[in-house]
């Protein structure tokens, strides 16, 4: 009986080590919540507590293997102009976190999210009546795209299979003051444009609600889109967008003929306010949500190199 039981045991060990490293609903809350906290001020760009957010992105991706792809291992500085301010326009240091999962490809899969957040409301475009002085927690916007941006990182990396692609992770910085992570990124690439398939953008999707669905956007930037979607089977309702531009960093690769995903959950009351709290996350539709782009970008990467197309 007890070698009986001792074979169970192993083989249990051995299924569960096998699984591959899904999307966690803990994990998402662990980020969501230290990155959405009210220590963290709203992570404005230039605040002690956006160079944090920075850190803390570069230190998961450091534990998971990522080589670092910025100027300065894993980071990327750069100096963003803050505009639409209750403050005097100026400039701020700021950062984008880069890490590469190097598959040996000759082409590149890049997952993006913007870490930055309006902060104590004298930057970016508050919606709150008095912003000035309320901390702006960012959770949804954008905590949740940075929590599945880390997660997404773990399952390629830790999920024992050597991809037909290579993964260039980046938290960007100052997306709120105009893409500027994003597009300082494309201008001064760490790895060739021309080596990029597509890239995924991850930015609101912690609201998901059964009745709307998660929107998928840049449906018309490849056409190879519209077969890589089909049959895809998720728990997960959504819709396709053909726009590849919008106001997310996503955009900024469109602008440079590279096919994209953007993966975003709908507006909603506490948009821009400093209700967007961590509690109001919907942590099991995210990882539905994340599911569902596992299964796209697998898909995707079982065929030759996307073709960039314009969506007119």
């Amino acid at each position: 009986m007890r070698s009986f039981m001792f074979i169970l045991i192993a083989l249990f060990s051995i299924n569960a080590f096998a699984q591959p490293a899904y999307p966690s609903e803990k994990n998402l809350a662990r980020h969501i919540r230290y990155l959405a906290s009210d220590k963290m001020k709203g992570r404005g760009t230039g605040s002690e507590e956006n160079v944090k957010a920075g850190k803390y992105v570069a230190k998961t991706f450091r534990k998971l293997g990522l080589t670092p792809l910025g100027t300065d291992g894993f980071f990327q500085d750069f100096t963003a102009k803050v505009r639409r301010v209750v403050v005097p326009d100026s400039l701020r240091p700021a950062r984008n976190v880069i890490g590469f999962l190097d598959n040996g490809a000759e082409n590149t899969v890049v997952i993006g999210a913007h870490f930055d957040h309006l902060g104590m409301g004298r930057q970016g475009s508050s919606k709150a009546d008095k912003p000035e002085g309320q901390i702006h927690n960012g959770a949804d916007d954008n905590a949740s795209g940075v929590a599945g941006l880390l997660e997404l990182a773990r399952y390629f990396s830790q999920n024992k299979e050597k991809e037909a692609y290579n993964f260039l992770f980046i938290g960007f910085g100052a997306e709120e003051l105009g893409l500027q992570g994003s597009r300082h990124f494309v201008n001064n690439p760490t790895l060739a444009l021309a080596k990029i398939n597509f890239m995924s953008n991850m930015d609101m999707i912690g609201r998901y609600d059964p009745g709307r669905g998660v929107g998928i956007g840049g449906f018309g930037t490849s056409d190879k889109w519209p077969e890589i979607f089909k049959d895809v089977k998720s728990d997960i309702k959504f819709f396709t967008d053909r726009a590849g531009s919008g106001g997310s960093d996503h955009g900024s690769f469109y602008a440079k003929q590279i096919p994209v995903l953007f993966f975003h959950t709908g507006g909603h009351d506490d948009y821009h306010k400093p209700g967007d709290d961590y509690e109001k996350i919907n942590y099991k539709g995210e990882k539905g949500i994340l599911v569902l782009q596992i299964q796209l970008i697998e898909k995707a990467m079982q065929l030759p190199k996307l073709q960039f197309t314009e969506v007119k």
